[in-house]
């Protein structure tokens, strides 16, 4: 047996009742868990029925009762959003409290600030159940990977949009059918916006980026597109096509170095060709693919939401800062790439700038002469084609799928206006991303 070390935790929902049953029933774990007492709990209502039995004297309704007992050691937040997040978490690390959140909303906006505080404060912010749920990413991308030259951080990172992107691709099922189901199964929330309008996977990459790149980015201003308007001929044709269609967080550096170095963060419905790494992660599952000299290729995968999984990276985290306690009597020094003052200047490429390939639909007329039109323009914005189909052609009119090879967002937008400009075509009814 350790020294003991106090653990308050702030939310007692999913996944706080999730980390409070692995403290409450530590055999048969990690020996270091049962040296961990849970000392105090915020929730809401004490008298709502829990799956955990707590005393009354551990609950209360007042947070900050639980940031400031000189009994607590590490502070657990698990409340959500950004207020009264950030600020609890600001507390706790002014009274010298280590800080271990699954709050990827608040680190996206504040992780500068929160840094610098637990700088100045000589304590730990550890945050591997942001990003992945149950997944180990940020810990690798903190140190295994650190001497690596990561170029490319993308991947799957909301189980809610893959579990409705899976069901519509395997069982043609309209999005409005797959999304109340998983509101039916608990995948989805009852306004799921967060998710389906891509917003918590662009918080989650926006975290990823500044620890793989060494800096942060502007949150706010991350191009972001969710599957909300996917259509579900498109992910029909995209199968006809060789591809998937996954909502895929992308960050990369662009060619050179730069000071800010420019970045390129996105989150957008993209296509996947079935050959690819993350073509088969379905479900509810999440993966990660880090890209970097010299490692290649790595790829990240598992269960990316819920109690279990969330919660298993909650006890890890704890775990981690209690292990570095009783082996060095004390906090130790900050982690430095959390540590503000280690961080390079970063910024959003223009998005005109970034460079993928793309896959657009245009409904048409069903006539002579219209693909060899809309090629044409192609070509004259200096966008190269790879692929042009049409498809469901009849006397109301057809539809003409292009896939292009990797440009420049610039000049497919100067494509398309030429293209929805033609007589012939009477709108652009879809646009993603392709890998």
């Amino acid at each position: 047996m350790g020294a003991r070390i106090g653990v308050g935790l702030l939310g007692l929902g999913t996944v706080g009742g999730g980390v409070a049953e692995i403290l409450l029933n530590p055999e048969e774990r990690h020996p270091l868990v049962a040296d961990l007492d849970l000392i105090r709990v915020a929730v809401r209502n004490v008298n709502r029925p829990r799956t955990v039995e707590l005393s009354d004297a551990v609950l209360t309704t007042d947070p900050s009762e639980v940031v400031n007992d000189p009994n607590v050691d590490v502070v657990v937040e698990v409340i959500g959003g950004i207020e009264p997040a950030r600020s609890l978490i600001l507390q706790a690390i002014a009274n010298g409290k280590s800080v271990v959140t699954a709050n990827k909303a608040v680190i996206a906006r504040h992780g500068p600030e929160i840094a610098s505080a637990a700088k100045a404060a000589g304590v730990y912010v550890l945050i591997e159940a942001a990003v992945g749920g149950g997944i180990p990413i940020i810990e690798p991308l903190k140190q295994s990977l650190g001497g690596n030259r990561i170029n490319r951080v993308s991947g799957i990172i909301n189980g809610t949009t893959n579990y409705i992107l899976t069901r519509m691709a395997n069982e043609g099922a309209a999005y409005a059918d797959v999304l109340a189901e998983a509101q039916r199964l608990g995948y989805a929330e009852a306004d799921p916006a967060a998710d389906v309008d891509g917003l918590d996977a662009a918080d989650k990459i926006s975290i990823l980026s500044a620890l793989a790149f060494g800096g942060t980015v502007d949150r706010d201003a991350l191009p972001t597109t969710g599957i909300s308007a996917l259509q579900g001929r498109d992910v029909e044709y995209a199968r006809q096509l060789g591809y998937g269609v996954k909502l895929l967080a992308v960050a990369e550096r662009l060619a050179g170095q730069g000071d800010p170095l420019p970045l390129s963060l996105r989150v957008q419905p993209t296509l996947v060709p079935s050959d690819h790494p993350l073509a088969g992660v379905n479900g509810v599952n999440n993966a990660i693919l880090v890209e970097g000299d010299p490692i290649g290729r790595v790829m990240f995968y598992g269960p990316g939401a819920g109690a279990g999984p969330t919660a298993s990276a909650v006890v890890a985290d704890i775990l981690n800062i209690a292990g570095i306690r009783q082996a060095s009597g004390d906090q130790g020094p900050v982690d430095p790439l959390l540590a503000a003052g280690s961080w390079r200047p970063c910024v959003l490429a223009d998005s005109g700038d970034i460079r993928q390939r793309h896959y657009v639909r245009f409904n048409t007329e069903d006539a002579p002469g219209v693909i060899g039109k809309v090629g044409g323009r192609f070509g004259d914005a200096g966008v190269s084609i790879q692929s042009i189909v049409q498809f469901n052609a009849s006397e109301a009119g057809a539809e003409i799928v292009v896939i292009t090879h990797e440009v420049s967002q610039r000049k497919v937008i100067a494509a398309l206006d030429a293209i929805t400009s033609l007589d012939e075509v009477s709108g652009l009814a879809a646009h993603l991303g392709c890998l």
